[in-house]
Formats: C-alpha cells, structure tokens, sequence
C-alpha cells in the first residue's frame, strides 16, 4: 500500500480562493477590507521571510497588509504601545507579532496585550483557555493546529471514534491541536520525550500528529497500516547534494511511512502553506464579525 498524499499546497490554495471570493464580497456589501497588522522586531532572516510570506498571501487575497518593522532595541514600553494603537484601528482587524522577540521583551505581556478581537495567531490566553475546556468556542484557533484539522477535513479523515496520538506538546502546536481533536470526539494520546515505548504508543494511532521537532523520527514501524499521518515537523538536515548545502524534512521518515500509511502530508509541502492560509482565514473571520458579515 502506498499511501494518499494530502496536498498542503493545493488545499491552501482552495481556501485562498475562498477567502479572496469572501474579500470581494466584503468590498461590495460594506466598502469594507480586511486588515492584518505584522509586527517584527529585529532583524532575524527566517522572521523576515516569514513575515515576507504572509505579507505576500494577503496581497494576494486582498487583504491590507499594516508592516510594523521595528528595530531590536526597542522598548517593552514602547512595543506595548504600538500594540494598543493597532488595537484601536478600526482598518486593523488582525494582529500578528512574529516570534521570537529579543530576549528584553517579554513576549507574555506582548500577546497578552493584543485584543482578543484581533489575536488572529490565537495565542492569547483567553483563546487558549477558552480552547481548553469544554463547550467553549475560542474567537481563534492558532493557526498551525487549525490547519491540521482542516487537512483531516478536506481528505475526508473521520475524526470522531477514532485513535489520536500527538507526538510532541508544545504550546504552539502539540497542547492546542490535541484540544481540537478532543472537541471533535477523537480518543486522544499525547506523547512526549518521558513516554514510555514511545513506538508503541504511536503506533496505536488511526491519526498522528507528528510535531516534535526531530528530523525524521518516526520510522515505519512507528505507523498502524493504514494511519493517518500528519506531519508538522519541519527540521533542516545536512545534504551536500542540495545547492543550500541541506534539505528541508518533516519529523516523519516519509519514504517508510508512505507505505504503511493510508494518508500522509508531506513536508515541506504540507502543514506549512496551510498555516498562512489559515492566518488569512482567522483575519477574515475576524472582519466579518467586525462588520457584521455572515
């Protein structure tokens, strides 16, 4: 068996033409565009390339972009500021603060700053507690573990009754992906560094979610035949062969798992473009709600 490979790119790609439809809308009904705010600190390249990226997507699907470049050195006091103006633009609807910030900046106070009506990366602990317990709907849902779930949904994967192991428990992805699949009826196991036969334990899995941060880890003798496997992992990895001198690998060893697998993701090419489709997609809801837009 070989497995189905879900397609991140297209998929991405599907919702970005149903968020640009939704702009469009938007202009014509209420004279009204979303808007996205990027705040970077520092110089950072992969920060800058982000931030580059998802500046691109919005341009793309008509959504205004509000670029915050800021100087390393700056102030706590006077990032908090620029924060709480964005928070009362009316033409603001989203605010994203890349991380990581300088190690002066306490990065709790900043997204604990941002309203919880623009906090399209759903990091603010309201949004994260709301996320967390039962029969409470958070206002976003941070976008990486959104994405996930989307991927599930539009392959057709049945999410309630079934088997999910998360490998991996971070703030960012691990914790607040495994509350989604709680919410959607999935048996849940989190996995981590102290779990006790850790192949095991995945290997239980109908659902994987590998976001641990390790290059190719999961073997194939990791994967119930037949698993569904989403992998987040995005690790560089020595290849003198490659013109960058590395290559870009999941935490999957995908070429094993592929074929005990029904499904996987590959990466790059998976989760990743389904993560700015995702923070263009928490920034339109959250204009929608702005206007009073179904």
């Amino acid at each position: 068996m070989t497995a189905e490979i879900i397609d991140g790119k297209a998929i991405a790609a599907t919702i970005r033409g149903e968020i640009k439809a939704e702009v469009e809308a938007m202009q014509a009904q209420y004279g009204k565009m979303p808007g996205l705010a990027t705040v970077l600190v520092g110089a950072r390249k992969d920060s800058q390339a982000y931030v580059s990226m998802k500046k691109k997507a919005c341009a793309e699907a008509g959504i205004t972009s509000f670029a915050h470049d800021l100087p390393a050195d700056i102030s706590q006091a006077d990032l908090l500021k620029i924060v709480q103006d964005l928070n009362a633009n009316p033409d603001v609807h989203g605010i994203l603060v890349q991380l990581p910030l300088p190690d002066h900046i306490d990065d709790e106070e900043i997204l604990g700053a941002i309203s919880i009506e623009k906090d399209v990366d759903g990091f603010h602990p309201l949004n994260i507690g709301r996320l967390s317990m039962k029969r409470r709907e958070p206002l976003f849902v941070p976008c990486t573990p959104r994405g996930c779930i989307e991927l599930l949904d539009r392959t057709g994967v049945k999410i309630e009754g079934k088997e999910a192991v998360v490998l991996g428990r971070s703030n960012i992805v691990g914790l607040p992906v495994a509350m989604l699949l709680l919410h959607r009826n999935a048996t849940l196991t989190i996995c981590h560094s102290r779990t006790k036969d850790l192949p095991g334990v995945v290997r239980r899995a109908d659902i994987l979610i590998a976001a641990v941060g390790r290059a190719e880890m999961v073997k194939g003798d990791w994967v119930k035949p037949g698993a569904v496997v989403i992998d987040v992992g995005t690790n560089a990895v020595d290849d003198p062969t490659a013109k960058k001198g590395y290559r870009l690998t999941g935490d999957v060893d995908f070429d094993e798992v592929k074929e005990v697998a029904s499904a996987i993701s590959p990466s790059p090419g998976g989760v990743g473009p389904m993560t700015i489709a995702m923070l263009l997609r928490n920034t339109m809801d959250s204009a929608k709600r702005a206007v009073g837009m179904k």
